[in-house]
């Protein structure tokens, strides 16, 4: 790694129905020698001219093709929600055409792959359904429920994300992940508890563990603070052995 070269590129992925927006002070927040990226997904912040993907694989596919000039400096994802699945996708994907993986995975509120998928398909709900859904979450502006216009504008996307999310399945025989990983949810989460996110220790050879913060699904969204110190705990844990083996 040359002088120029950040110490570690960390991808950020957001949930349904989101963007960047929320995560826009994390890089003022990390160590300064890391060079954070925080992606959206088409359809939404800055690749809102581009049509919403609503199929996990093609996401994972269509992010790695436009981070491939980045993916040679050692890098990490974290994604929360459906962004975690994206991250856990991306990660599969690399892993089979045996190319370089991340140095570490963080996943957010999102359960560990069932091999029949998600057993409730909110994308399906009538729209009083899904809002009483989305509200219990939270993380979605109380305009956008009380404006039918608004409503309007982010029902697709909404829905396309949760279809994206809620007919993933896992590929027979996965093979454990040789990645550092670490999970992480929200204490009052009712929609992910912690035995769903418990799960992934058996899809990595190396779990870092599961930290269960105070909050429902967004719990970092008021304070990133104990969030981000965890993160970068974990990221200096996976890293050590191969700066030992550096120096």
């Amino acid at each position: 790694m040359d002088a120029t070269s950040p110490a570690l590129r960390l991808f950020v992925l957001h949930h349904a129905g989101g963007s960047h927006v929320p995560y826009r002070r994390w890089p003022e927040l990390l160590p300064e020698q890391w060079e954070v990226h925080l992606l959206d997904a088409p359809g939404r912040g800055r690749l809102g001219d581009l049509p919403p993907f609503d199929n996990a694989v093609r996401l994972a596919d269509f992010f790695l093709r436009r981070m491939e000039p980045d993916l040679q400096s050692p890098f990490a994802f974290f994604g929360h929600s459906m962004g975690a699945l994206v991250a856990y996708e991306m990660t599969l994907q690399l892993a089979s055409k045996g190319r370089t993986l991340p140095v570490w995975l963080g996943l957010s509120a999102r359960g560990a792959p069932r091999p029949g998928g998600e057993e409730r398909q909110h994308h399906q709900l009538p729209d009083a359904e899904l809002q009483a859904h989305l509200e219990l979450l939270g993380g979605t502006p109380d305009e956008v429920f009380d404006d039918p216009g608004l409503w309007a504008l982010y029902d697709p996307l909404i829905r396309g994300d949760m279809r994206l999310v809620e007919t993933w399945r896992p590929r027979p025989e996965t093979p454990a992940l040789p990645v550092a990983m670490s999970v992480f949810g929200g204490s009052d989460d009712t929609s992910v508890p912690p035995r769903r996110l418990a799960g992934w220790e058996q899809h990595t050879e190396r779990f870092l563990g599961l930290q269960i913060l105070d909050g429902g699904h967004f719990y970092f969204q008021d304070d990133p603070g104990p969030l981000l110190a965890r993160i970068r705990k974990d990221v200096a844990e996976a890293t050590a052995p191969a700066a030992a083996a550096a120096s």
